[in-house]
């Protein structure tokens, strides 16, 4: 009979390797999360006030969550659902990245001008970095030597060696930077200009500008075509580029820097997360409500999901 019981248990407990999305939305104070084999949100989760960025911990057995007006990073066990503490971030965290070493977080403080490194572990902040006014973008490279932060009015991206925690470059890029990325093994840099309307490509190793994409979306006025959030495929010969209102997502050549495609998706599209293989991505869609799934073989939208009020920012949990 005991045993029974404890096969029944697991019978109903979630399917293992069951893949979720988990999309944070400003308005509610809430994270959605989407069943991706059902295509349904499964479970609303209260958290603090204005969340954005969000990030899962290297084994997935805890979610950071930037809660921008409460002024905090909380820390979240994604079984429960609690909030289990708070980290001390700075004023306003609006994006930030887990470093390699799955303890250290930098975090992009907009109001202070400042980007925060937090010990996880040790709860504490262990540098306050100046940086450029209104940090947004924040970018860690595979190896973990160097950390970006973009700052929105100074129109840079702001180079951090991770040893010292000091800047050992800026670099110019275009209108309103929002979003860093490192690829190719960590040679090259991406960064995202929403007024601009481009992306900038670095050249790591020199920090020069080796390339810039242009976006043209027929029958959208140039000025609501505002490059923010981007994703790769897995094998980095595809970028995904989500571009605000203009309500579409760009697909990119991620050798050549040519636009490939456009593909129409919600209302003021910010960020987006592929499923575990990388066959769905997934992307939020603030002024909708919603999030889109596209096919990613076939470049074409197969879905809308109603979530909270003004989808932000998103994060698999495999």
């Amino acid at each position: 009979m005991r045993l029974m019981t404890a096969c029944l248990a697991l019978s109903l407990a979630a399917p293992v390797g069951a893949e979720e999305i988990w999309v944070s939305n400003e308005k509610d104070d809430t994270i959605s999360v989407i069943d991706v084999e059902t295509l349904e949100v499964v479970r609303t989760l209260p958290v603090g006030e204005r969340p954005r960025g969000i990030t899962f911990s290297k084994d997935f057995s805890r979610l950071y969550i930037c809660a921008s007006d409460s002024d905090t990073v909380q820390v979240m066990d994604p079984e429960t659902g609690e909030i289990l503490h708070e980290l001390p971030s700075g004023e306003d965290p609006e994006q930030f990245v887990l470093h390699p070493n799955d303890r250290h977080l930098y975090i992009a403080n907009e109001d202070d001008a400042v980007t925060t490194v937090v010990d996880t572990e040790s709860r504490s902040v262990i540098a306050q970095i100046n940086v450029g006014i209104e940090p947004e973008g924040m970018a860690v490279s595979p190896d973990g030597k160097i950390a970006i932060t973009t700052s929105e009015t100074t129109n840079m991206a702001h180079w951090i060696d991770t040893e010292t925690q000091k800047l050992f470059a800026n670099t110019l890029v275009d209108s309103r930077p929002r979003h860093a990325e490192f690829v190719k093994d960590g040679t090259e840099l991406w960064v995202s200009s929403e007024i601009g309307g481009t992306i900038t490509i670095f050249d790591v190793e020199t920090q020069t500008e080796k390339g810039k994409i242009d976006f043209e979306v027929q029958g959208v006025h140039p000025d609501r075509v505002q490059p923010v959030g981007f994703e790769f495929t897995g094998d980095e010969k595809t970028a995904f580029v989500a571009l605000g209102p203009s309500n579409h997502v760009a697909v990119v050549n991620a050798d050549t820097f040519e636009v490939e495609d456009y593909i129409l998706v919600g209302r003021r599209v910010w960020h987006m997360a592929f499923n575990g293989d990388k066959s769905l991505l997934f992307t939020t869609n603030g002024v909708s409500g919603d999030v889109t799934v596209i096919d990613v073989a076939d470049r074409e939208a197969v879905k809308t999901i109603k979530v909270g009020r003004f989808p932000w920012g998103a994060a698999l949990r495999p």
